[in-house]
């Protein structure tokens, strides 16, 4: 147990982990020293993103080239560890960029907060009258708040009493709705609510409703947000979904619809299925800065908003015609939190022609479409493991510490054939023991 660690230099910190938890002095400082920034300046900026920082954590920033996202071509910026994402949205980029591309729409932006209160009073309809009556002082009381918002075209959109007292006794909720335009809008949006709270144990303690004085509960925006919503769909005739496979185009339009059909209908796959989805709009929300925590959540909350866990994407065949789209939530921001401040999420945000929130909305569900398309293409002809096991293969022969020429032979061994871990294992004592292989 320590005490005042935080308030240790970072040195002092290091010292202290070494001390306690390393048998290997040199190597545990190393490995530490290794990931800092040559640049004074520039380490000091990302030691003070978060606190009791002792290094950086790297991870690989790719791009995915030839999205063409309502007539406008991207290259996209993806950071991620797991093999074959950043290929597989290319790959799908690249197949329906000559298909007219990914035609996207944001269909609203608005973000939710509450101030949750216990109210012991008996008198609910004086409750809601009293709303109503001090409705306009919410406003006014944060007009200091909301100034540069509103200058923006962002600020409330409304605030209405929620009774859920059916739901925990004696519970009530302000539930208000927010503009943010391009910013994220977390610290406008809890600054706001704090103030109506004040607002409200005011106005009830002056009024004929006390002395059932309001318990505020708590006061913080919610990362549900299905009223911040985009559309993103690729569509084409039948006819040109040819895989490359022995299969027709009809008959892999009909069974990729059907995988996307049991996704609808099979949580257990619908899980692994978004998650695939989440893989390719969590890159550019880590790449462009953004909290894919928060994006994560409200996805998988969606996908639950009809009281069962059901696909995030859909699939449709008719008129002729092969369609797949997705809607999701999606709450970002491109000014505010890090983004001017880390410099790689500046040049992210740079790359893409430093978006708008909705912009970068819909660019981010286009990945995430494309991504999920490409699982399926493959879950669906010559199966996952084939493509997403030759990405990985350099992973394990960087594991087993091979040379280059190790890898490049082993590479071109396995180049026609699936690599399963066991044996590329064996490929690697084989080629490290003298043998060629071929």
């Amino acid at each position: 147990m320590i005490k005042g660690f935080s308030k240790l230099t970072k040195a002092a910190k290091i010292e202290w982990l070494i001390d306690n938890y390393f048998n290997s002095e040199q190597s545990a400082r190393e490995t530490l020293e290794n990931y800092w920034h040559s640049d004074e300046k520039l380490q000091k900026l990302h030691d003070e993103f978060i606190e009791n920082t002792i290094t950086n954590f790297y991870m690989p920033m790719g791009i995915a080239p030839n999205f063409l996202i309502n007539g406008k071509e991207y290259a996209v910026p993806m950071v991620t560890e797991e093999s074959s994402v950043v290929a597989a949205a290319a790959k799908s980029a690249g197949f329906w960029a000559d298909k007219g591309g990914f035609k996207a729409t944001v269909k609203s932006t608005t973000k939710i907060g509450h101030v949750h209160f216990l109210w012991k009073g008996e008198d609910k309809l004086a409750l809601i009258a009293l709303i109503q009556s001090i409705n306009e002082k919410f406003y006014t009381e944060t007009e200091g708040i909301t100034k540069n918002m509103r200058k923006r075209g962002g600020g409330i959109l409304g605030i209405d009493l929620v009774d859920k007292t059916e739901d925990v006794p004696h519970y009530y909720q302000l539930e208000a709705e927010f503009e943010t335009c391009d910013s994220m809008g977390a610290n406008f949006i809890n600054s706001c609510l704090e103030k109506f709270a004040d607002v409200l144990k005011a106005e009830i303690a002056q009024s004929s409703l006390a002395p059932n004085e309001v318990e505020v509960v708590m006061c913080i925006l919610s990362n549900f947000t299905p009223k911040c919503l985009v559309h993103v769909e690729v569509c084409c005739p039948i006819e040109q979904m040819v895989e490359g496979t022995e299969m027709t185009a009809e008959a892999f339009a009909e069974r990729f619809t059907t995988a996307v059909r049991i996704a609808e209908t099979q949580p257990y796959r619908a899980v692994t299925h978004n998650k695939g989805i989440m893989n390719g709009i969590d890159s550019v929300i880590l790449a462009t800065g953004n909290d894919f925590r928060a994006i994560e959540a409200s996805a998988h909350a969606y996908a639950s908003k009809d009281g069962r866990y059901t696909s995030l994407t859909h699939a449709d065949m008719s008129d002729g015609l092969f369609k797949f789209w997705i809607e999701v939530p999606l709450a970002l921001g491109t000014v505010g939190g890090i983004t001017g401040l880390h410099p790689m999420v500046k040049f992210a945000h740079q790359l893409l022609g430093n978006p708008s929130a909705a912009e970068l909305m819909m660019i981010s569900a286009a990945v995430g479409l494309a991504q999920n398309f490409s699982a399926l293409r493959s879950l669906t002809t010559t199966g996952i493991q084939q493509g997403h096991m030759k990405m990985h293969l350099l992973n394990i022969l960087n594991q087993l510490e091979a040379t280059e020429e190790e890898k490049a032979m082993i590479v071109r061994y396995f180049i026609k054939n699936t690599p399963h871990h066991a044996e590329v294992v064996e490929a690697f004592k084989r080629v490290r023991g003298g043998e060629v292989i071929a």
